[in-house]
């Protein structure tokens, strides 16, 4: 139903990517409601929020806030939650190491990029050889981070995976079943033809020009 979703967020690709994709690959319509820093200022919609945060978004008038429930709620609607109790869980695992990666980015993009940025690099390594090994561990890295279907959590990790690509291009060098998992995830058709848009390449990364 065409307008049944909308997310409301800044113009850049940050939290809201994710699901974007996740969108995006499994034929979905959506609106985009773009916060400028005027609306942000006047507090409205800052108070219209549950945490007060973006993103915001709306499934017909059922309205979510905070990322990852808005992944988990997606997953449900769109069977991208595993095949059993057993995988559910282990994606919610997967999801907060992915969630653990992301705030160290965040913090790295947006407190301290120019002065932490080498040693950031520097420890990037061990902070993904645990997706490696779990890629490793199931069917021999040849598909998805668990299971055998494509999850919420694929969306997550191709996204945090793409914004460490940018800051360190050779960071998947190492890690063979990581970069084919990229490319795999990067050539699904309808996926693939959202990354090449021209929407989605002149979105920012981040909100302050870093990356």
């Amino acid at each position: 139903m065409p307008g049944k979703y909308t997310l409301t967020y800044f113009p850049v690709r940050g939290r809201g990517e994710a699901t974007r994709m996740l969108l995006a690959d499994q034929k979905q319509e959506w609106t985009e409601d773009v916060v400028t820093g005027e609306i942000w200022q006047k507090g409205d919609l800052k108070k219209s929020c549950v945490f007060g945060q973006v993103p915001r978004f709306q499934d017909g008038d059922f309205v979510l806030v905070q990322s990852n429930a808005i992944l988990r709620h997606l997953a449900r609607n769109h069977g991208l939650y595993g095949q059993d109790a057993r995988e559910a869980t282990l994606l919610d695992m997967v999801n907060d190491g992915v969630e653990d990666l992301r705030v160290k980015y965040a913090r790295l993009i947006y407190q301290n990029y120019d002065a932490g940025k080498a040693e950031y690099i520097e420890a990037l390594p061990a902070q993904l050889r645990p997706f490696e090994n779990l890629l490793a561990q199931n069917d021999g890295g040849k598909g998805f981070i668990v299971g055998k279907k494509i999850s919420f959590v694929d969306y997550n990790l191709l996204d945090i995976l793409q914004l460490h690509l940018v800051l360190a291009p050779n960071c998947l060098d190492s890690f063979p079943l990581l970069a084919a998992y990229v490319q795999r995830l990067n050539a699904r058709p309808h996926l693939k033809t959202y990354l090449e848009s021209e929407g989605r390449k002149q979105r920012p990364i981040n909100g302050n020009g870093k990356q």
